[in-house]
């Protein structure tokens, strides 16, 4: 591993632009602060980060549906949230170098870079305006969403009325959101624009600590099977003075961020949000959201437990914790060690000369419809063995000069090293076995 936080970021940092995981958006432009566009690599690792919370929480449950909100929402959503009321940080300005900052994370009362004086707070609205139709006057300003859990309430009764679910039971969404962040900062950690994956779990009252405490355990065990160590991972239940306006009870899963102060920094967020929600869209829509259950015959206000986690910030926890360096020959090899589940490129063929490209091609055909592949030929073996580590390839395919008459290919395992010699016309069935049971032999 690099020697320091500082040093990983960096290497992070490049290797994603070199490799194509993540841009800074507009860049031949100067680049958009805190505006960030994923790669031909980055898109597959976050496509499958998504297909695989979406399983988990899901496709694989009975008592979880899923939605899909509009961005731009009604703006009377926003007043009965309490964004419109609460959603504010303190802000003040540099008056030397102009420079501004969250008042709340400031250690001192003068600028952090060049040590000047700093206004008296004031608030800053964090949700992002504009207009719709064609005048652009106060009555037409509605906002874009700064969540995406009140579409999920706005239409609780609509879910439960069309999918006839019983309580308890979740709604769960992914998509983007949006906020006007003082200062954007850390790579992709905190963005105006993001992607969350959320879950909200509607249940008894009386029923809320026992799904406080189940989701708390199912959402880390998740992370853990992502192939996160779980040394870098914790759960921290939130102080009364930090909790938001809407919370009761709230715990974080926290991931080992390298510039996070105190060396944690938030991934997830597991909140007890009681009725708040559907309360506060009830008296200000005029429209019942109880849940009418048919069983005890009465309408219910459930009360709700919430899994709220950041798709871009799980994608850095990702590529930091499987970021490794390792010396092969007196060589410094980088390799990214994601699993099979989240690896962008499933399977790399290279043949071993430009001589043999065209037969290699009839493996590379072979594998497509199964897996995510890329070809190479440029480069000695070795280095295209290297570039494919360092994107976290798990197996290559080698097709060399004995291929042509004992019909086998060569499989290289990223992490290992190893290799086995398999036919081809056995090499779907190997690989979909490596991908599922992994290198050891059965």
């Amino acid at each position: 591993m690099p020697e320091s936080s500082d040093d990983l970021m960096k290497k992070i940092v490049s290797l994603c632009k070199r490799l194509g995981f993540v841009y800074q958006s507009g860049e031949i432009y100067g680049g958009l602060q805190s505006a960030w566009d994923y790669g031909p690599l980055g898109v597959e690792l976050k496509r499958n980060l998504k297909n695989s919370w979406w399983e988990e929480m899901v496709s694989h449950r009975p008592d979880v549906v899923g939605m899909d909100s509009a961005i731009i929402t009604h703006p009377e959503v926003w007043v009965g949230s309490g964004h419109v009321e609460h959603f504010h940080d303190p802000m003040v300005d540099c008056l030397e170098c102009k420079a501004r900052f969250r008042a709340d994370g400031l250690e001192s009362e003068v600028c952090p870079n060049c040590g000047g004086r700093l206004t008296d707070p004031r608030d800053f609205g964090l949700m992002l305006k504009t207009h719709f139709g064609a005048v652009e006057d106060d009555s037409a300003v509605v906002y874009v969403r700064p969540e995406t859990c009140q579409s999920i309430f706005v239409n609780f009764r609509n879910v439960a009325n069309a999918t006839r679910q019983t309580l308890p039971f979740g709604i769960a969404q992914i998509g983007k959101a949006f906020r006007n962040e003082i200062t954007a900062r850390n790579f992709v950690f905190r963005s105006r624009e993001f992607e969350q994956m959320e879950m909200e779990f509607f249940c008894l009252p009386e029923e809320t600590d026992r799904w406080m405490e189940y989701w708390a355990e199912q959402r880390i065990a998740w992370y853990v099977s992502l192939g996160m160590d779980p040394d870098h991972l914790r759960l921290r239940a939130h102080a009364s003075d930090e909790l938001a306006h809407y919370a009761v009870q709230a715990v974080d899963i926290e991931y080992t961020f390298p510039f996070a102060p105190g060396g944690w920094g938030e991934m997830e967020g597991i909140h007890n949000r009681t009725d708040y929600d559907l309360k506060a869209q009830m008296e200000l829509s005029g429209k019942d959201l109880r849940y009418d259950d048919k069983l005890s015959n009465r309408k219910i206000l459930p009360h709700v437990v919430e899994t709220s986690g950041g798709v871009d910030r799980t994608v850095l926890a990702l590529l930091l914790d499987a970021y490794h360096e390792d010396e092969i020959e007196g060589r410094t090899r980088v390799v990214l060690k994601l699993s099979r589940e989240l690896a962008p490129i499933k399977v790399a063929v290279l043949p071993l000369s430009r001589k043999l490209q065209d037969r290699a091609r009839e493996v590379e055909k072979l594998l497509r419809p199964h897996w995510p592949v890329f070809f190479d030929v440029t480069g000695s073996i070795g280095k295209r063995y290297r570039r494919m580590d360092e994107v976290g390839t798990p197996f290559c395919v080698t097709y060399d000069f004995d291929s042509i008459d004992d019909g086998c290919v060569t499989i290289r395992e990223r992490d290992s090293l190893e290799q086995i010699r398999v036919p081809i016309d056995d090499l779907i069935e190997e690989i979909d076995r490596l991908m599922t049971t992994g290198w050891g032999r059965s």
